[in-house]
């Protein structure tokens, strides 16, 4: 019982909130009317069709200061409200939910990602912009979440059902309503950009330090790469503390959980309580086994184009393939079954990691 409900609260906090709120909504009996609301979905035109009943979630960690005090600007360590002007994308994660509701897939996408912006109407209305060549979390910036659907649409032809937003604020208010996350680092870390020192080994983060530690990427020379290796990381770590502890079976936590989220998270207009009420009595038979989390397969991680600049550039084959599996309902993981000895051997071409894995085995 503790790994159906738990699975619940991992896809949310770190990649569905949505799925951890179904399962709050379906234990307490409480409305979503508390919940922000935004039309993402109503001015979009030409999208993919829906091919499958799968369920595809855009989650989004805005990196917006606005309506942060500066007592919480200066607690959260993110700068002014100048620096993200606007708001940029700062992470991106798509959650496809099989339509079996008994897989679940969980990919990371560069912020840095190489696109091509589609044509647009300016945010203030009055300009007509052209297509332009820029970094994905541009769009977010220029057009919000309606323009970052639509450059990720028609960059993978995969159709998205349902977004979620959640900011600095929020993260930190849902570790925190946790009681805290357990991770670990095979390295120390001293990354004076987010203000992270830590040194290897085990290490208990709060709602705070947790922030510091997916946000960090200026110590490795990995930068957002690295930082979304950790990211994966610490949803599996999420996904743990939840089973350990049994938060959604502890009436207190999962109350103070409910109200960290309903401040600080906001969906698409179309994402009901009915949704999530179904969706959670759906993926009683999701396992942390059979959610696996991965990186969109990349070409070159110094893509330079002077439009531009340094960025990151899908490669032409496998992202392709890993978004018709998804478009499809396919699977991630070949099966070759060999004839002569009926031996199976399983194929990973996209490198993906499960939830049940160790944190600190996958770390480099």
């Amino acid at each position: 019982m503790k790994s159906k409900r738990a699975i619940k609260i991992f896809t949310w906090v770190s990649v569905g909130i949505v799925v951890l709120a179904s399962g709050v909504w379906l234990g307490l009996g409480q409305v979503s009317g508390s919940i922000k609301r935004i039309d993402v979905f109503g001015k979009l035109t030409n999208r993919p069709d829906r091919v499958s009943t799968a369920v595809n979630y855009l989650v989004v960690g805005s990196d917006t200061r606005i309506g942060l005090t500066k007592a919480e600007i200066k607690e959260l360590k993110v700068g002014s409200r100048k620096v993200a002007d606007g708001a940029r994308s700062d992470t991106m994660m798509l959650i496809h939910i099989s339509k079996k509701r008994d897989k679940a897939v969980i990919i990371s996408i560069p912020r840095d990602t190489y696109a091509v912006i589609p044509a647009h109407i300016s945010m203030d209305g009055k300009k007509s912009i052209p297509e332009t060549p820029a970094k994905i979390n541009a769009a977010f910036n220029w057009g919000g979440a309606p323009l970052l659907i639509k450059t990720l649409e028609s960059m993978t032809n995969l159709r998205i059902d349902h977004y979620v937003e959640v900011s600095f604020l929020g993260f930190k208010s849902m570790v925190d309503a946790l009681g805290g996350i357990t991770v670990c680092s095979k390295v120390p870390i001293n990354d004076p950009k987010s203000h992270l020192v830590m040194a290897a080994g085990v290490h208990r983060l709060d709602g705070l330090d947790a922030l510091k530690y997916v946000r960090t990427r200026a110590f490795d020379g990995m930068g957002d790469l690295g930082r979304m290796q950790r990211q994966q990381q610490f949803v599996s770590a999420v996904f743990r503390e939840a089973t350990s502890s049994g938060v959604l079976l502890n009436p207190i936590k999962l109350n103070n959980l409910l109200k960290a989220v309903l401040k600080t998270v906001q969906t698409d207009s179309e994402l009901n309580q009915g949704d999530l009420v179904t969706l959670a009595k759906q993926i009683r038979n999701l396992r942390p086994g059979k959610v696996r989390t991965l990186t969109v397969p990349l070409a070159n991680t110094n893509y330079f184009t002077p439009a531009v600049g340094s960025a990151v550039l899908w490669d032409p084959e496998l992202a392709p393939d890993l978004w018709n599996r998804l478009r499809k309902d396919l699977p991630v993981i070949d099966v070759i079954k060999n004839k002569t000895d009926k031996s199976i051997k399983k194929v990973d071409k996209f490198k993906t990691r499960t939830a049940s894995e160790n944190p600190c085995g996958s770390l480099k």
